[in-house]
């Protein structure tokens, strides 16, 4: 198993009560909360913190993409990722990833991942995604037109890696003269491009048809492991059987020496994440004609928004995985046995935690869990790969 370093850089210095008085942490709650001092100080401890994780050994740092809101302050995350991009040594480098139908200009992207798969020397992975429906309320975009939208930005950027320019782009919403981006891409043809979805069926469905990597954003394990199985089914539907590789899961892991001990130190920081920061209407989330009613109950099925939820709710439905470094590698292989995935999208700092407490997770995470998984595939793999 893979394992990489997924940060939200959220405001962790906010005022909960305050977002508790909004009603939500999102777009209507109003950035004078925004200290930039702290703010400033919080980029580069998160910066230090993504650094910190290739030296133990992460195979990569994920960033990614958020608006108008104090749960992560990433709108623009390829200006962290060029900071990272000669600072992390070895680790490879994802945005999971840039919501493409906000974009007027696609080109931009194409042009963006170019220089960071440059920099990078081709450790570079590219995450698209249509992102949350809170996004379109904050950049004014019709969500009806998200998808469509979506498929043709990603259309135009992989033609712009992929086929040499000039050439003149004439579609539904974007319309170009001159398609001639420099740089090209490090990598032939193009860096591995991801797809984060929160369990979109035709997101899913879609990802598979063009076999990129699928993660799976904040859900339960057992729609996780629903949602992993529709891929594999929708790849077979395309005529090939997929790969562990190309399912990735996004979770929360925090380790300390005690099942006890690591529950009483992650409940606030994390009840903090999933209550205030994560808190939003469902016409926020889900705004009308964002996706199709299949998806948006899915969506709603697998999502730990809305209700207050205690971090035992989050344990026992497999959110995230918190406890005794042996509890958390019996519950990681349970839960990789499960679902079927072979890449951890980690978030090892949560909602308020401090920078003590996640520099000692990491660490922890480092020395007793990954060296356990390394060599370990889901149970179906293995048994194939025994035949």
């Amino acid at each position: 198993m893979k394992f990489f370093n997924f940060h939200l850089m959220p405001y962790r210095h906010v005022d909960l009560d305050a977002i508790e008085h909004n009603g939500s942490a999102w777009v209507t709650f109003s950035n004078r909360h925004y200290d930039p001092q702290q703010g400033a100080e919080l980029y580069h401890e998160y910066l230090d913190q993504m650094e910190l994780a290739d030296r133990l050994g992460f195979d990569g740092v994920c960033l990614n993409e958020h608006h108008q809101t104090a749960y992560g302050m990433m709108p623009i995350p390829g200006v962290l990722a060029g900071a990272l991009a000669r600072s992390v040594k070895r680790a490879k480098l994802a945005i999971l990833g840039r919501a493409l139908p906000l974009l007027n200009n696609p080109l931009v992207v194409a042009e963006e991942y170019a220089m960071l798969d440059n920099l990078t020397r081709g450790r570079f992975i590219a995450g698209f995604v249509r992102g949350i429906g809170a996004e379109y309320h904050a950049t004014g975009v019709n969500p009806v037109l998200s998808q469509e939208r979506f498929a043709e930005a990603h259309d135009l950027i992989v033609r712009a890696w992929t086929e040499p320019g000039p050439f003149a782009y004439e579609g539904k919403h974007y319309h170009f003269n001159y398609v001639n981006p420099w740089p090209r891409p490090y990598q032939s043809p193009h860096p591995p491009i991801w797809i984060p979805s929160q369990g979109s069926s035709s997101t899913i469905r879609w990802a598979a048809a063009m076999r990129y990597t699928y993660a799976q954003t904040l859900s339960p394990i057992a729609a996780v492991a629903r949602f992993f199985q529709m891929y594999r089914d929708e790849a077979e539907k395309a005529g090939y059987q997929s790969s562990p590789d190309q399912l990735a899961w996004s979770n929360t892991i925090y380790v300390a020496d005690t099942d006890e001990k690591a529950m009483r130190e992650a409940r606030p920081h994390l009840e903090a994440l999933v209550n205030r920061l994560l808190k939003m209407p469902t016409e926020m989330l889900l705004p009308p004609g964002y996706t199709n009613i299949e998806s948006m109950k899915r969506v709603r099925a697998a999502k730990v928004t809305g209700k207050t939820t205690s971090i035992e709710d989050l344990v026992k439905t497999g959110v995230v995985i918190i406890g005794s470094p042996n509890t958390v590698r019996e519950k990681l292989a349970e839960y990789q046995d499960l679902a079927g995935f072979n890449t951890s999208l980690t978030k090892t700092q949560f909602g308020t935690m401090p920078d003590d407490m996640t520099r000692a997770n990491m660490t922890a995470i480092a020395e007793e869990i990954l060296p356990h998984f390394r060599d370990r595939l889901p149970q179906g793999a293995r048994q194939a790969a025994a035949e």
